[in-house]
């Protein structure tokens, strides 16, 4: 069991407030993503849970077991807290080969031979790389060496792995390959994982949990298809997709029942139950909107289509890109993007039309910026009959 519990915690750095009232909960078994910019306070967060550094407010609990208690001054040793950590850089040891870098701290808890060994095979075939534990790290790529980095973490079966951005140093392709070994390994070991990145496409695809931050604030923690879906705001939202979300102004007015909304991309109603109603929603009078619609969400047809509601507009660009294609749109003083799975050709110009589902379109209150009209995901389970 490895449930973290963090509660008002805060972090300063002189008069720099980095993190503020965090609270935090990390259930047992989560891949639970930091996901933010640079400075937003995720690197440190992951620091206080590892011991390596110290807040001036708050608890955390690993377990129900006390491990920070700012206001007594009671901090964990990193040692007690069952837990290992990868940097960004590998830090292996340069003398010893790959099977040695890994037995080393098994050593050190004093192992029996017979155990270290199975210990240190087993983790190596875990990441695929048992091949390599005779050789030495400058014999190994960038990727081979994070591998062992990661198998030397959990060759000691800790409760809590912490990964700080392991694979920011990797290229594309490398980083592909990675992320499915961590999605592996998580499944395989059952580990708590908590992990830093400002990548979102990391963040998006590993994740069980991901935990938005913001200038040392959480803004959301949800599963990724949560936060992909229904962002809490217009800057989650605008963070959180590739290629950007459509932000199209509009004017709605909710009468108690549907919230209508005027756009230059059309007219919308909303029924009461998509709607989040512990948001502002001005009730009787019209109020500025922000419709949210992911790129993938409009489709695009060369013709008119027999069937549904569709509206013609001009291709301003078209950029395939292999197994997709991105096009830019406009109707009117309106520019948005529509992303077609496929390759298409259309030029520039060109005339066509356009339609998209209102199940899945956002909606935000242009003053507050969040979120209050929730859209549904369009989810295909594939599964054995």
């Amino acid at each position: 069991m490895s449930k973290i519990v963090l509660e008002h915690i805060d972090k300063y750095y002189g008069d720099n407030h980095v993190l503020k009232d965090i609270n935090l909960t990390i259930e047992d078994g989560d891949f639970m993503t930091l996901l933010g910019p640079s400075g937003c306070g995720k690197t440190t967060t992951l620091r206080v849970i590892s011991g390596l550094e110290k807040p001036q407010n708050g608890t955390m609990t690993i377990d129900g077991k006390m491990m920070i208690d700012a206001a007594n001054a009671f901090y964990e040793e990193p040692s007690k807290r069952g837990l290992n950590l990868v940097f960004q850089s590998y830090a292996l040891w340069p003398h010893m080969t790959v099977y040695q870098n890994i037995a080393f701290g098994l050593k050190i808890k004093k192992l029996s031979k017979k155990e270290i060994d199975q210990r240190v095979m087993d983790s190596l075939k875990m990441l695929r790389i048992d091949q390599y534990k005779d050789r030495y790290p400058n014999e190994l790529s960038g990727g081979q060496q994070q591998r062992v980095a990661i198998a030397r973490a959990i060759a000691s079966s800790p409760k809590l792995l912490l990964l700080d951005e392991p694979l920011s140093n990797l290229d594309a392709r490398l980083r592909i390959d990675m992320r499915v070994e961590l999605k592996r390994l998580h499944k395989e070991t059952g580990t708590t994982i908590v992990y830093v990145t400002h990548d979102q496409v990391e963040a998006m695809t590993m994740s069980t949990k991901v935990a938005l931050f913001r200038a040392g604030e959480i803004a959301q923690v949800a599963t990724p298809l949560e936060i992909y879906t229904n962002p809490v705001d217009m800057e989650t939202a605008d963070f959180v997709g590739s290629p950007r979300i459509n932000m199209i102004e509009g004017k709605g007015v909710y009468d108690g029942t549907t919230l209508k909304v005027e756009s230059e991309l059309g007219n919308f109603e909303f029924e009461k139950d998509t709607l989040k109603l512990e948001e502002v929603i001005p009730e009787g009078k019209p109020f500025d909107v922000v419709l949210g619609i992911r790129p993938e969400v409009i489709q695009v047809y060369p013709k008119k289509p027999k069937e549904g509601d569709c509206f013609e507009a001009t291709v301003y660009a078209s950029q395939p890109a292999g197994s997709e294609t991105i096009i830019t749109l406009d109707k009117g003083d309106t520019q948005f993007l529509a992303l077609q799975v496929d390759l298409r050709s259309y030029e520039m110009n060109q005339k066509v039309w356009v339609g998209m589902d209102p199940k899945r379109l956002n909606v935000f209150n242009k003053e507050t910026q969040r979120l209050i009209r929730y859209a549904a995901a369009n989810i295909r389970e594939e599964a054995d009959e």
